[in-house]
């Protein structure tokens, strides 16, 4: 059966965009699906990012889709892909359209979905002013009434890390503390607080936080907040393709993007806990590059001696 595309990929946010021109510039026949969900939907600004800083994430995504546009092999479908099957010599994608498209080589760059807690006000802020990453908005947020939801191990990396940025940090345990000695030690050195109060509710004004309601009815002012959230993999194509995964969730990669599936890649936010737009663009890119020397080696190793 002759395939559709040389290359599908499976969402079209900056990681799927970066690996589609990298393809297309290659001469290679691509469709991109995607469902026009990204997870970042809300927040209004990305940072570290040469030649973007500052820039909304909307913004840098509708140029992104502009310039892959103008490579006349690569396509795109909006839609959803909800079936992928491996054939003999290629890929099957069925979309929720009941479209049926077919490729030799599979790209999913389709993200993570964050699990919210059930907290008032939460999602409101989530990416304004209840952050992930201070690598992305730290400066911005540098010296500002930060709070850090929390506990253990991870309550207390996370607030090493953001102690970089700011001086007045308070843990925000939602129950109680679960830290050792040294950890504590450490924390009582560098006068970070820890409050086990139950969080209640997040006032809120547009995103920004106003203060933090506790399930005592008393209130703190907050100005940020910084958590790690669990996660869900958007898609479940490649778990249905028998792709490996790591302990904490992601599609398991090696360094050229390359899955446990031969074929298969995966870049972006799904395989990696670097969660920038720059990260995304150069784990598309490279994932772009690589398919593409695969299908080189296929051809030649058609020859036979």
């Amino acid at each position: 059966m002759k395939n559709d595309y040389d290359v599908i990929i499976i969402g079209g946010s900056y990681s799927g965009l970066a690996a589609a021109m990298a393809l297309g510039r290659a001469l290679r026949r691509v469709l991109v699906v995607d469902g026009g969900s990204p997870c970042n939907a809300q927040a209004p600004f990305s940072h570290n990012f040469l030649t973007q800083d500052g820039k909304s994430p909307r913004e840098i995504g509708q140029l992104a889709r502009q310039q892959v546009n103008k490579y006349d092999t690569v396509e795109f479908l909006n839609d959803l892909a909800i079936q992928a099957i491996e054939t003999e010599n290629s890929f099957e994608i069925h979309t929720k359209s009941g479209k049926i498209q077919s490729a030799q080589k599979l790209i999913f760059a389709t993200g993570i979905e964050d699990t919210l807690p059930d907290i008032t006000g939460f999602t409101e802020c989530w990416g304004i002013s209840i952050l992930h990453c201070p690598y992305c908005h730290g400066y911005e947020a540098r010296g500002l009434r930060t709070g850090i939801l929390g506990n253990g191990v991870k309550g207390f990396e996370l607030a090493k890390l953001i102690s970089n940025w700011n001086e007045e940090i308070t843990i925000l345990t939602n129950g109680k503390a679960d830290f050792m000695a040294d950890q504590l030690n450490s924390l009582g050195h560098y006068s970070i607080k820890i409050d086990e109060r139950e969080i209640l509710e997040i006032e809120q004004t547009k995103g920004s936080i106003d203060q933090i309601v506790f399930t005592d009815h008393s209130k703190t002012p907050f100005q940020v907040l910084y958590t790690r959230l669990p996660f869900l993999q958007q898609c479940a194509l490649p778990e249905q393709l028998g792709c490996a995964f790591t302990e904490e969730g992601y599609i398991k990669t090696d360094r050229l993007q390359k899955t446990s599936v031969s074929g298969v890649f995966a870049c972006g936010d799904n395989c990696n806990r670097m969660r920038t737009i720059a990260h995304a663009v150069a784990s598309g890119t490279t994932a772009g590059m690589i398919a593409n020397r695969e299908l080189i080696d296929d051809h030649f190793n058609k020859i036979k001696p």
